[in-house]
This record gives structure tokens, sequence and C-alpha cells, in this order.
């Protein structure tokens, strides 16, 4: 049996929205992925900086925020976010800008003349 023109545009009519409901359901699919993923991240984020800061969890939100700013705002962060590829890979911020780390007395803040004096 032949169909008209009009069965046939009927026919069409009624694909199109069944792709339009997939597209819809797909976009939303996405969205809420999008969403267990920042959700995740943030999560894993907010871990990292209660295991970095002593005692973070004790501070609000508005001291760990001003510390974020004070600290990243800082120029060696700074130089070190410079650093960091756009994957978080960090491409040579692994050692710190400045003069290397001292170890010994100076590194714990002592002068060698105090160090031998309190011996």
């Amino acid at each position: 049996m032949a169909r008209t023109t009009v069965e046939k545009i009927e026919g069409i009519q009624a694909q199109i929205q069944q792709l339009e409901n997939e597209r819809k359901r797909l976009m939303q699919r996405q969205k809420e992925q999008e969403r267990r993923d920042r959700t995740k991240r943030l999560i894993e984020r907010g871990a990292i900086l209660e295991s970095l800061v002593p005692g973070a969890a004790a501070f609000s939100n508005e001291q760990i925020k001003a510390f974020l700013e004070k600290t990243v705002g800082s120029d060696s962060a700074r130089k070190i976010l410079a650093g960091m590829g756009p994957q978080g890979d960090v491409l040579d911020a692994s050692q710190p800008s400045g003069p290397p780390p001292q170890s010994g007395a100076k590194a714990r803040g002592k002068s060698a003349s105090t160090e031998q004096g309190a011996g």
C-alpha cells in the first residue's frame, strides 16, 4: 500500500520529535555528568586543602577564602601557577623559586653562632 505525501510528512514529523526528545535526554545526561564531575572535583580539592593546612576544618569559609586569596596572590604563587601546564602538570614548579633551601641551623632559623653557643 503506497503512503500518501501527508502520511510521509507525519512520519517524518514523528521521527523529528523522537530525535528531539533523544537530544534533550542526552543533553540532560551530559549536564548531570558535568555536575557530578564538578562535585567530585570540589570534594577532592577540599580534602587536599584540609590535608595540607593544619586545622583547616576549624576555619570558617571566609578565613579559608582570605588565606587562599593572600597565598595565591603572592608573587611566588603566581610564578608557580604560571609554570603549570593546562592539565595541571607542574612544568618546573617542583623546585621553589628563589635560593635553594638551606639545611642545618639556618633552616631552623638559628645562625651558626647561636647554635654553637647553645651547645
